[in-house]
């Protein structure tokens, strides 16, 4: 008999759980830090707290109800070191507490920055396949399930389970009868508590799922908001919006129900427990030896120990939902990092350089190959043109050249250096990529070409624009370098955003220069400085350009042609066109479709 997918998400619930706190604190090295000092700081509280009752009843049986009467001077006495003690838990709690936030903050830092780091080293084959807001919700709302669990949740097993056994082994003391029905009242919790863990982990995973859900596509309606008002899509947005924050909150809901379950069941047993403490006390504490000083001093035992036993509950829905968001968190760092520089790189010279690609094929995680032994040499200060149809492979071509990805076989040769082999920094600085999207961070011209070489002075930023014909256009902005560009450039135009681009990659000064569809979409106004531009950049260095324009390649000196990942042709221009090919074909469909735009 096939058991319930219920029953089988619970039996590995079960097996993750442990995994997942094992995984996660060695991924959270700063929660061991100083825990034993912390731990133990709490458990001074915890001592204290348990030293109140016992004084109560030194106060009843010895200095009020005792056989010398009352006495003022042992009651006084007495009352003055419960106040020291409850002023001593008090600073040491303070103090725990402290320590305690500190400690998590400074875990939750380092995990974001840690898993940050790890998602910005992934392929650009995972970010393809992934949401870009399900990537977001791991290291924001999946790091935050953690906060209370780090603050409090984690020592809190320590000190309640101290201070329950410890308020049990002090029961013991003044009577084992009324020990042993407190015993009897709360022997269910424990497998109530089970019944509740193995189902509350399961449901908390799915609200981190639903949540990560969310955020993937509220990140496409704010990144598409333009888009979704002119095609008229709001309601199929809002449609589509409003189904993941509704399995959000059926999710959040259901989880919730069971915390609510834990609390009630935890108060029903405090309840029940001193009910009968009282009743059976009173009724038989005097056969039992229990005094009534013992009697009210168990009493507030009682209700020391359903504190933590209702905090327990409490516990228990933080660190359900903190490895909730462990799992969601330990997936990301599961996800090998397939471009890894090598330790001791091969540094590349400076200047134009040669490329050469051997055997290359490439396929992504998801589908079938889409290069097919791609072998070619690009000579050092060459001007290559890459053109295909869409989906032919050219655009990966590219990602290859800059590392962006690595071939699943053959090699590719920078200056006679397999990629895989050159230093991180030095290749970064040698091969620099300028999308087709020109992307732009929400700060000035001056930071976003700055990027290009952090070291820069401003004189060297404006010395860019300076060297790519662009002065003129930078003077006639409101403020220069200082124009604020907006979120992703879009205070600029397409094609302004993309002479941004070009001047940071001016700045960095590569040996090989790669562009992909750099004027595609680029306004009639821009486009010939721009042309300009590009022409002055590729001096002096090898230039690859994927291109959707063929002007581009009439100029190159060498033009690839890619058709179903495959390279069908190469040559220049004019041998292509007279060879009667591929190329010829779409150079023909192209010079169509350019007459027919003119009118």
């Amino acid at each position: 008999m096939v058991a319930p997918i219920e029953t089988l998400e619970e039996e590995i619930a079960d097996v993750r759980a442990v995994e997942v706190l094992r995984r996660g604190l060695a991924r959270s090295p700063e929660l061991r830090t100083g825990f034993v000092v912390t731990a133990s700081m709490a458990l001074v509280g915890a001592i204290g707290r348990l030293i109140i009752p016992v004084l109560i009843q030194q106060i009843l049986d010895r200095g009020v109800l005792g056989e010398q009467g009352y006495r003022p001077g042992f009651v006084y006495g007495a009352s003055a070191i419960a106040a020291i003690i409850v002023l001593a838990v008090a600073v040491v709690g303070r103090a725990t507490s402290i320590r305690l936030v500190e400690t998590a903050e400074a875990m939750l830092m380092s995990l974001r920055v840690r898993a940050f780091d790890h998602i910005q080293r992934l392929s650009i084959a995972e970010h393809s396949e992934n949401q870009r807001g399900i990537l977001t919700a791991r290291v924001t709302s999946d790091v935050e399930t953690l906060s209370r669990f780090a603050s409090w949740g984690a020592i809190s097993w320590v000190i309640n389970s101290a201070l329950i056994v410890g308020t049990l082994g002090v029961m013991l003391v003044y009577s084992w009868p009324l020990t042993l029905v407190v015993v009897v009242v709360y022997g269910p919790v424990i497998p109530v508590m089970r019944w509740i863990q193995r189902r509350q982990l399961v449901a908390y995973d799915r609200v981190r799922t639903a949540v990560g859900e969310t955020l993937g596509v509220t990140g496409e309606a704010v990144m598409g908001a333009a888009l979704i008002r002119a095609y008229g899509y709001r309601s199929a947005m809002r449609s589509k919006l409003d189904d993941a924050v509704q399995s959000q909150y059926r999710n959040q809901l259901a989880a919730h129900k069971f915390f609510a379950f834990i609390t009630s069941i935890t108060d029903l047993f405090g309840i029940v427990a001193m009910a009968s403490v009282v009743v059976l006390g009173v009724k038989f504490g005097g056969g039992w030896g229990v005094s009534s000083g013992e009697l009210v001093a168990f009493m507030f035992l009682v209700s020391l120990i359903i504190t933590p036993i209702a905090e327990i509950g409490e516990t228990l829905d933080q660190t359900q939902t903190a490895l909730a968001g462990w799992w969601k968190i330990l997936g990301v760092f599961d996800r090998p990092i397939d471009i890894v520089d090598p330790d001791d790189g091969t540094l590349l010279p400076q200047g134009a350089l040669a490329v050469d690609v051997e055997d290359v094929r490439f396929s992504y995680r998801t589908g079938d190959e889409v290069l097919h032994g791609i072998s070619v040499s690009l000579a050092a200060g060459a001007s290559v043109a890459v053109v295909g149809e869409t989906g032919s492979g050219k655009t990966t071509f590219a990602k290859l050249l800059s590392r962006l990805a690595d071939p699943s076989s053959g090699a590719v040769k920078i200056a006679g250096v397999d990629l895989t082999e050159v230093d991180g920094v030095s290749r970064r600085s040698a091969i620099r990529m300028v999308p087709q999207d020109g992307f732009l961070f929400a700060a000035s011209i001056r930071d976003n070409v700055r990027f290009g070489r952090p070291a820069a002075t401003d004189a060297e930023i404006a010395g860019s624009f300076d060297r790519l014909g662009l002065d003129g256009w930078l003077a006639s902005l409101p403020e220069g370098l200082d124009t604020h560009v907006g979120e992703r450039g879009e205070s600029l135009s397409v094609g302004e955003r993309q002479l941004v681009a070009l001047a940071r990659a001016q700045l960095a000064d590569p040996g090989l220069l790669i562009l992909d569809e750099a004027t595609s979409a680029v306004d009639a106004e821009i486009e010939q400085s721009l042309t300009v531009a590009l022409e002055r950049l590729a001096e002096g260095r090898t230039t690859v350009s994927v291109a959707h324009r063929l002007s581009t390649a009439e100029r190159a000196d060498l033009v690839l042609v890619f058709d179903d990942g495959d390279l069908v042709e190469q040559g220049t221009h004019d041998e292509l066109v007279a060879r009667g090919g591929v190329y010829a074909g779409l150079h023909q469909s192209w010079i169509g479709a350019t007459r027919e735009s003119l009118g």
